[in-house]
């Protein structure tokens, strides 16, 4: 397997981890059409539950962060070894 894949792989993995750890606590509330989500300032517990959409976005965000980076690294370790 490709070095730059497989660091690709690795940051997307732990970037989400970071964010699944780090995001933050918040209660979703939806009746209908209607949805009001609150958020906590301190990451949340391991209390379980559903994930809200801006926790999911939370999680996705440090995926995509986590994935460039590992790329990027990916890019540079190929550089160097060539």
């Amino acid at each position: 397997m490709n070095l730059k894949a497989v660091l690709l792989l690795v940051g997307l993995v732990v970037g989400g981890l970071t964010g699944y750890l780090t995001r933050p606590e918040a209660a979703e509330i939806k009746i209908g059409s209607f949805s009001l989500e609150v958020q906590g300032d301190s990451p949340a517990g391991t209390r379980g539950g559903s994930l809200t959409t801006g926790q999911m976005q939370h999680i996705g965000i440090f995926a995509v962060i986590g994935a460039v980076l590992g790329l990027g690294i990916g890019f540079v370790a190929d550089r160097r070894s060539a």
